[in-house]
Formats: structure tokens, C-alpha cells, sequence
């Protein structure tokens, strides 16, 4: 079917996919429902219609390692280095660490004990099922309290770096002619050098950047910046440390360029509204791909994997898992045992666009059982996301309530202004 569609057809398709994905989002925002279900949902629907073919499967990953460097870089352009954000930074950080370890450990153990997998196999599979979406949190959250809301922005991102390193060592321990401590010394060599790398070369293409003239040059930026991350990951480096840092640091130039290297900056204010630009334009670009990623992953499902009991079972224990550590997580760190005070950022931990990745680079062979693991992936996806859903939603009707209140409290005046806002 596809063969008989012209160059015509195809424009068609993929503006018509642009449009629904834009109401899609606006819907998001008013009921709460996260737009990547959506597009998931009606990439199945394709699916019936029009089977997916294995030739469209690089593109899938393409799209989302692309779409992978725009929603970090958007997440830290998002985020200001204040003194006063120190103990919110600290936190996401070992919360995302803590949770993302004892997921996988815990998740693995339980396909060691019940299914006779090897435990750095299960180790391999557990741990892109144990990271943070921050692909779906980041869209999805608009209606969540600011605090809360910029604890999970650094947590998902957080999340996606130690994620990819974690997944990389367990790689390395898999190959038995590498020794532990030579593994280790990597790591630790690979995070403290790519760290530096990366933020000589960010204040160096700051300074650059502002030198250029020309309407083009911010998707000249993003393209330098895919450049890099690509040889980053062909020289199995964390290249999206490079990402992170690059934002971090032309959000917070004035932080970085201090004293006589402030001196390299030459229009304080141009910069500013570069920056400015800069943001619309990651943010626009990563709408586009994450569209047609998560439509094309709903259209590569198989529809059998719906209907596989096993599967379901195995992704709801992993599911359970996940709450599990991140409730007792979120317990210690939140210094009580009140359940209201983890809500709703418990619930809030979509699994989706770097699990799906993962889960592609691990070598077949590895994972060779009778357990369809597609099957499970995409149950601890699909029920991560809904439950996030339902969270969503009553977070909205809370906020709906909450400003209705306020509102009725406002004098005669007041409320005439805001019914003209």
C-alpha cells in the first residue's frame, strides 16, 4: 500500500500528523492525559490497518536518539543554577540514583529467582525499564506545583544520564576479557574527562555562537551539538553529558563567564534573546520528533503482544517494583512518612523513549528465552503511562477546584480582570 503513494501522499501524512499531534498536546493540557499516549495509541491503530515493516525500523531509532538530545537539552535550558536550588539538585539526583539501582537490582533478582535468567543479563534488561521518561514527564507536568514540578525536570534528566551509564557498564561487565577494575577505572575516567570536554567546549561554542552571522545558525548549533554527541557515543563515551552541560550553561552564561571572561561576552542582551530563540527552536524540534518517534514505536507494535498473559504479569510485577522503591525512596528523602507528601510525584514515572533505545541495543542473544520481553516492555510502558494518566487527571480537577476558589475570594474589580485575562 505504501508503494502507491506519491511524493504528494507523503506531505499530506506527515502534516496531517504535525496537526493532530498539536490538538493532541492541547488536549494534554486541559484533561491531563499524556499526548505520547495518544500518538502510541494511534500508532497501534495504524498498525491494524497497515502492518509495520522492518525497514522502517532505523528510523525509529534515529528519531529517537535525536529526539533523546532535544528533550535533554530542553530540560536543561529549562533549569537555573541558583544557590538556593542546591538541596532540590542534590535530592533529584540521589533519588534518581537510588531508584534507578534498586529498581533494576530488585527487578532483575526476580527474573533470576522465577524465570532462571542470568542475573547481568536480567541486569540488562531491568535497567532501561528502571529510567525516567523524561521524553513523556516533561510535556505532562504543566499543572503540577512549581516546587514538585522542577524536582521531577531535574530528576527525569538525572534519570537519563545514569541510566545510559548504567546500561554501558553492564554491557562491559558482560565481556569477560574486561577486568572489574578496569571497568570502573573507565567510568569514572569517561565522566570526570567527558564533564570537562564538556564544559570547555560549550563556553567555547557560546563564545562562538555569538560571533555568527546569518538567520540559520541555531539549527547550525544543534547540528554541532548532535556531531558530538554522535562521535561521544562511536567512542562509547556519556555524550549526553555534553548535552546537559551545554544547556546548563547558556542558561546560566552569566554563572559561567565571570570576571574577565565575562569580558567574551559582547552584547549581554543579544545574548538573551538568542538564548530566547534558542529555546523555542529545541522546543519545536523536539515536539516534531517526539511525534513521529512514538507514532512510529505504536506502529511497530505487534498486536499479539497485546494478548500475552505472561508478558502482562511479568511487566505488572516490574511495575510494582517500580513504585515500591520509589515510594520508600521518596520517604527517606522527603523526611516523613506521610503519604501526601510523595504525591503526585510517585506516580509520576513514565517509562518511554531512551527504555525503548535501550532495549534495542541489546544484542539478541543476550536476551534469548521463552519470555517475549517486547511483550513486557511494552506493558511496563503502557501501564506507567496510564496510571500517570489517572494521576494527572485528578491533579488537574485539583487545580480546577483550587482556582475556582480562589477566584469566588477576589473582589468584584479583580474578577473582572481576570475574566478579561
Amino acid at each position: 500500500m505504501l508503494e502507491v503513494l506519491s511524493t504528494y501522499h507523503y506531505i499530506i501524512i506527515f502534516s496531517s500528523v504535525i496537526i493532530v499531534s498539536y490538538f493532541f498536546s492541547s488536549f494534554s493540557k486541559k484533561s491531563g492525559v499524556p499526548s505520547v499516549l495518544m500518538l502510541i495509541a494511534l500508532g497501534i491503530i495504524v498498525n491494524i490497518y497497515i502492518p509495520f515493516q522492518d525497514r522502517f525500523g532505523f528510523i525509529l531509532e534515529v528519531l529517537g536518539t535525536v529526539g533523546l538530545i532535544l528533550i535533554v537539552l530542553d530540560g536543561a535550558l529549562g533549569l537555573k543554577l541558583l544557590r538556593s536550588k542546591t538541596g532540590i539538585i542534590l535530592k533529584s539526583l540521589f533519588v534518581s540514583l537510588i531508584t534507578l539501582v534498586g529498581t533494576s537490582y530488585i527487578s532483575a533478582l526476580f527474573l533470576y529467582y522465577f524465570f532462571d535468567l542470568p542475573i547481568i543479563h536480567s541486569l540488562l534488561l531491568t535497567v532501561p525499564l528502571s529510567i525516567l521518561s523524561s521524553a513523556i514527564l516533561l510535556p505532562s507536568i504543566d499543572s503540577v506545583e512549581e516546587k514538585k514540578r522542577e524536582f521531577l525536570i531535574y530528576e527525569s534528566t538525572f534519570s537519563d544520564i545514569i541510566g545510559i551509564i548504567v546500561f554501558v557498564t553492564t554491557l562491559s561487565f558482560i565481556n569477560p576479557t574486561t577486568e572489574s577494575s578496569e571497568v570502573y577505572g573507565f567510568i569514572v575516567s569517561d565522566l570526570i574527562g567527558t564533564t570537562v570536554f564538556s564544559i570547555v567546549i560549550s563556553c567555547f561554542l557560546i563564545y562562538l555562537f555569538q560571533k555568527l552571522k546569518g538567520q540559520a545558525k541555531l539549527f547550525l548549533l544543534i547540528s554541532v551539538l548532535m556531531i558530538l554527541y554522535a562521535f561521544g557515543e562511536m567512542l562509547n563515551l556519556s555524550s549526553l553529558i555534553i548535552i546537559l552541560m551545554f544547556g546548563l550553561i547558556i542558561n546560566n552564561y552569566k554563572l559561567f563567564f565571570r570576571g574577565v571572561f565575562f569580558k567574551l561576552i559582547d552584547d549581554d542582551e543579544k545574548i538573551s534573546e538568542i538564548i530566547d530563540d534558542f529555546k523555542i527552536v529545541t522546543l519545536e524540534s523536539a515536539f516534531v520528533v517526539r511525534t513521529f518517534f512514538f507514532i512510529l514505536f505504536g506502529w511497530s507494535i505487534k498486536i499479539s503482544d497485546l494478548f500475552d498473559l505472561k508478558s502482562f504479569l511479568i511487566g505488572l510485577s516490574i511495575v510494582t517494583v517500580i513504585y515500591l522503591v520509589r515510594s520508600i525512596t521518596l520517604f527517606v528523602f522527603s523526611g516523613t512518612f506521610r503519604f501526601n507528601k510523595i504525591l503526585p510525584e510517585l506516580f509520576l514515572a513514565p517509562r518511554g523513549l531512551l527504555t525503548i533505545l535501550l532495549f534495542y541495543a541489546i544484542p539478541k542473544n543476550l536476551i534469548e528465552s521463552d519470555i517475549n520481553f517486547e511483550g513486557v516492555f511494552l506493558y511496563v510502558i503502557i501501564i506507567c503511562c496510564l496510571v500517570m494518566t489517572l494521576v494527572l487527571i485528578s491533579e488537574k480537577k485539583k487545580l480546577e477546584i483550587q482556582e475556582a476558589e480562589d477566584f469566588e475570594i477576589l473582589d468584584p474589580v479583580d474578577k473582572e480582570e481576570e475574566l478579561v485575562k
